[in-house]
């Protein structure tokens, strides 16, 4: 406590006073200049401090701490007890050559408590005494070593360096949590700051005229994503449309590639997409770009569509990510630009699919996705590797960052900061982006199970827990993988888990839920949209709302053609009543525009948020008129009821950890915890 209060307190209590005042006797010994004062009787009075006397008890602040004296100094003392620092400026000009190589000024400077110093201001101190000096308004450490330490230093850092390692000079994947700190703070020039500010804000970027030969008008934010698109191109750096689904990704880099044409000399694009969307890029390539000329290479041999790449004077080229592997003659045009759509199929960078695409050959790469973390972080890893190659590190560098994420959750920010320039991503929740989407309104429909479910349920865990004691490693992994699918299986319908034919709808809580939901539709005279994981389940289902809608509806799984698919989809959102679609997740939940259904029911759960709401956005997108009504359906008491629990009390680390692997993090679980969630409560 400050002296004056002890004397206060203890005034009458002699042995106390003394014991508090010795600690200024410990004091006097180790500071020579607190020894005066006390000497001369001037310790309990306010002083005036020469700049030498003021330096001289700044010094000696840790011995008198030590001493048990707590000591007030000024902010600036502890935050840079060397007073004078080095900062490194990047990109003040524009270089000459754009690109992730272009060539960035280095710029080091020395700085007083962050105000910039002059060589000469510089100089002038190392003329002067050691101590304290008042410079620009700030008191500044005069310690000739260390000022001629930091101009020796400063020769080191100026020159001329790339743009990515100056960007790497930021997020410093390699380096450990103990040297982060070590060494000068790097801040961005003019240049670079200007630069970064507009990759981020795309509303900044002079607006890029869109071509004549473009039949589509943009909405506001979709034509901030063209002009930052043709932004990006003219800088050489790979870019991530990363827009929620439905928003119009397509439409935007439609509008880029007929502007890409359109500017003169022979450009080739290559556009890699799955299977599933080659007829909804043909179709929006003839609506919104006519003059726009394309290959499309789907079906027949490698050999024979190897002979079109090579003879093919068409601007785009069309294919999908299985042809992509097979047609080698790919490599031998140096592309102008090349986009992968639903480009979270490059997520795992050792599968064979993703090192062809990534071997390709491209001036300029665009990946669409609406994830860009589907599971986990190596993801955005893998396809910032394929935009911009180097700019997250090598895979080895970047799991070391992400792993030191834990201890030091600020290193969220810094990525953040890293990708944000070359990634662009709006949501359909911002008001701001879109205002006249309809809401979204998600509910979970509990349903009871039946008396057979239930028998079921039991004897299968119980069988289950037995079993469990017998396995370990991979086998145990995948037996409880298999039980999981059986327990979903039950959950859906006794007969689709005994392979049996009859399905009726007594037997499934499930069954007689969607009954009531669907009446209820069928009445209004409205649509929907069904989405199940089991292809299996999918018959007896389509006759079974064939039955409640009076009439029937499409079917579409992995095993739809091309051709059915698009003529479905055209159907679906014509002006006849088609009352229902039921899909499978994998081969129904992207790509597809299913504005008319303002219904959508999970008759089973993925248990990974990113793949249900990509289902869900298959209505849920620009077109939509109506409020969206999401239905869930869970079953109570079974471990459906339990991972939703956790997913929705983890809303934040869904996708990171609820959802990283579909199921395999369940797996990770020791016995008495996955007894635990299976277990019919």
């Amino acid at each position: 406590m400050p002296l004056r209060y002890a004397l206060t307190e203890y005034g009458a209590q002699r042995e106390k006073l003394l014991e508090l005042l010795s600690c200024l006797n410990r004091a006097a010994e180790v500071s020579p200049l607190i020894g005066e004062f006390v000497q001369r009787g001037e310790m309990f009075h306010p002083l005036r401090l020469t700049a030498e006397e003021a330096y001289q008890i700044l010094r000696d602040v840790p011995v008198i701490e030590k001493a048990g004296i707590v000591c007030r100094i000024p902010n600036w003392w502890r935050r840079n007890a060397a007073g004078i620092s080095m900062a490194v400026k990047l990109g003040e000009d524009k270089p000459p050559l754009l690109g992730m190589d272009a060539i960035l000024s280095m710029v080091p400077e020395l700085m007083a408590d962050g105000v910039p110093l002059t060589r000469e201001e510089v100089e002038q101190l190392l003329r002067q005494t050691e101590g304290l000096a008042f410079l620009k308004g700030k008191w500044v450490e005069v310690n000739h070593a260390k000022l001629a330490a930091l101009l020796e230093e400063m020769e080191k850092y100026r020159g001329e360096l790339t743009l990515l390692d100056a960007l790497h000079m930021k997020l410093n994947p390699s380096g450990s949590e103990e040297t982060e700190n070590v060494g000068p703070a790097v801040t961005n020039g003019a240049w670079l700051s200007g630069l970064l500010r507009k990759l981020t804000a795309p509303a900044e970027i002079r607006s890029a005229v869109l071509p004549k030969s473009f039949h589509a008008v943009l909405r506001p934010y979709q034509k901030s994503g063209y002009t930052w698109l043709n932004y990006m191109n003219d800088l050489h750096f790979g870019a991530c449309l990363a827009d929620d689904m439905g928003l119009g990704k397509t439409v935007q880099v439609l509008a880029f590639l007929e502007k890409l044409r359109k500017s003169g000399g022979r450009k080739k694009a290559l556009l890699i997409v799955p299977a599933s969307l080659l007829g909804n890029w043909q179709k929006e390539t003839e609506k919104f770009a006519p003059e726009m000329t394309y290959d499309i290479l789907h079906g027949g041999g490698a050999q024979n569509l190897g002979k079109i790449v090579l003879q093919s004077t068409s601007f785009l080229t069309i294919t999908t990510y299985g042809m992509a592997v097979r047609i080698r003659e790919l490599d031998d045009i140096a592309w102008d630009c090349m986009i992968l759509d639903e480009a979270q199929a490059i997520k795992n960078p050792l599968t064979k699919q993703t090192k062809r695409v990534k071997g390709l050959k491209s001036r300029m790469r665009i990946a669409m996705t609406g994830t860009p973390i589907e599971n986990d972080l190596s993801n955005l890893w893998s396809l910032f590797d394929f935009l911009n190659k180097g700019l997250l590190g090598s895979s080895e560098e970047f799991k070391g960052y992400c792993k030191r994420l834990e201890d030091n959750p600020e290193g969220y920010a810094r990525l953040k900061a890293m990708i944000s320039p070359f990634m662009l991503r709006r949501v359909k929740t911002d008001k701001a982006v879109i205002a006249d989407l309809p809401d979204k309104l998600e509910q979970v429909e509990y349903v009871e199970l039946s008396k057979k479910q239930t028998v079921l349920y039991r004897k299968y865990v119980a069988e289950l827990a037995q079993k469990l004691n017998e396995l370990d490693g991979i086998q145990r992994k995948g037996f409880v993988l298999a039980s999981l699918t059986k327990l979903k299986q039950i959950c859906n319908h006794p007969d689709q888990y005994l392979g049996q034919q009859v399905y009726e709808e007594k037997d499934s809580g499930k069954f007689e839920m969607l009954k009531a939901i669907c009446e209820t539709i069928y009445e209004k005279r409205e649509r929907v949209l069904v989405f199940t994981q089991f292809k299996e389940i999918i018959p007896w289902l389509d006759n079974f709302l064939a039955e409640i809608f009076h009439r029937r509806g499409f079917t579409l799984h992995g095993g739809t053609s091309v051709s059915a698919r698009n003529e479905m989809v055209e159907a679906f959102q014509g002006e006849s009543y088609i009352p229902y679609m039921i899909l499978s997740v994998r081969a129904g939940g992207t790509g597809l525009n299913l504005t008319q259904a303002n219904h959508v029911i999970h008759f089973d759960r993925w248990w990974n948020p990113a793949v249900e709401n990509q289902a869900t956005d298959r209505a849920y997108r620009i077109g939509q008129k109506n409020n969206v009504m999401v239905h869930k359906l869970v079953c109570k008491g079974t471990i459906e009821e339990k991972i939703n629990a956790m997913i929705e009390s983890k809303k934040e680390l869904a996708a990171n950890v609820i959802g990283s692997g579909g199921e395999n993090w369940i797996t990770e679980m020791s016995n008495e915890e996955l007894l635990s969630v299976l277990r019919l409560d």
